[in-house]
Order: structure tokens, then sequence, then C-alpha cells
């Protein structure tokens, strides 16, 4: 196991903190006049989904949580619940809470691979690729004389998210979206 110093406590490490795994979600390393220098960090309980606020000093060390991962397939979306099932073994189900997909789960498609992070034989998340490509289900017409570079309308897409486009994006078209922001990204296929 990587034990890591202070200032090794770095953005998207996932660390071992009260012996729960933590994503590290902001770190700040500074100085104070005369003093050592600590590591102000933001932690994410991978496993509740609570955000504390943590300060490290020179002389601490954490260790590096060891996560796997397994495949597992999305099935399908219950309010507050997210169903899955191991990969090939429709029968093994199981259910993550809405708190631990967070707001990426609206670009999750039914009948889709996705990539679990497991501590302790638990599956405590899921591993988001940075982008997807979704269809567009409905989209406004873009109106004559709104088509100044800059100006978006908002789309609903095949997975029920809505996001802001720009004009030019028609119903049917294929976007590619960056799940960690939640933006458009690009048109991938047009209609």
């Amino acid at each position: 196991m990587a034990v890591l110093s202070y200032n090794e406590i770095t953005l998207k490490k996932v660390i071992l903190h009260d012996s729960e795994p933590y994503l590290v979600i902001a770190s700040h390393v500074f100085r104070k006049q005369q003093r050592k220098p600590v590591n102000i960090t933001k932690l994410k309980n991978l496993k509740s989904g609570r955000v504390v606020e943590v300060t490290f000093h020179v002389s601490e060390t954490v260790e590096e949580a060891e996560l796997e991962t397994k495949t597992a397939t999305f099935i399908y979306k219950k309010p507050g619940e997210y169903w899955f099932h191991e990969a090939g073994k429709p029968a093994e189900r199981f259910v993550l809470s809405e708190e631990l997909i967070g707001d990426q789960g609206r670009f999750m498609k039914e009948r889709t691979d996705y990539d679990m992070l497991v501590f302790d034989e638990e599956v405590i998340g899921v591993k988001f690729p940075i982008k997807v490509e979704l269809k567009v289900k409905e989209a406004m017409p873009a109106v004559k004389g709104n088509t100044s570079s800059g100006a978006l309308k908002e789309v609903t897409l095949e997975t029920g998210a809505t996001i802001m486009v720009p004009m030019f994006i028609n119903e049917g078209d294929i976007i590619s979206i960056n799940t960690e922001d939640g933006e458009y990204s690009a048109r991938v296929d047009k209609a």
C-alpha cells in the first residue's frame, strides 16, 4: 500500500482517512510565516458522499486506498436509486444511491457497461468516462435571427438530462458531453 506524505495528497487521489476511502477534490499546500507548510484539503467520502475539510501537516502521512475496479451494466434508475448488474451476470443485481453516483448519473445510458470502484469487496462508486456521447431527444428549432455566436438553447438528451447547447444542435444529433462539468463539448454526428 502506498504511503503519501502531506504534499502528495493531491487532486483525484483516493486516500484512507479514519479507515474510509476518500477522494481528494481540492488540495492547497501553503506556508504561513515562520511556520511549517500545511496542505488544506477537501475530501469526499466515497461511501457516504459527505465532503469534509482536512488539514494535513508536514509530519503526517496517509495511505493511498486500494481500489479495485469491476465492470457492471447499468440497468435502470428509480427515484434515488441506480440499479446495476455484474457484467454478464444479469441475476447479480445491486443498487447504488443517487448521493453516491452524484450529478454525473444523469448522463448514464441504460444497458451500458461502467467501471465500478470497489473498496473492501463493496462497490462504492462509478468511474465515469470524461466524455460521453448521447443522442439529442428533444430540441427546439433555432429561432431565425437568434443564431448569434454564443447563443444557447436547452435540449433533452436520451437519458432525460437537459443541457445547454449551441443553436445549431438539432433533434437526433449525437453530441459529446463532458461529464465532469456537465457541459456540451462537440457535435459528433448530425441527424
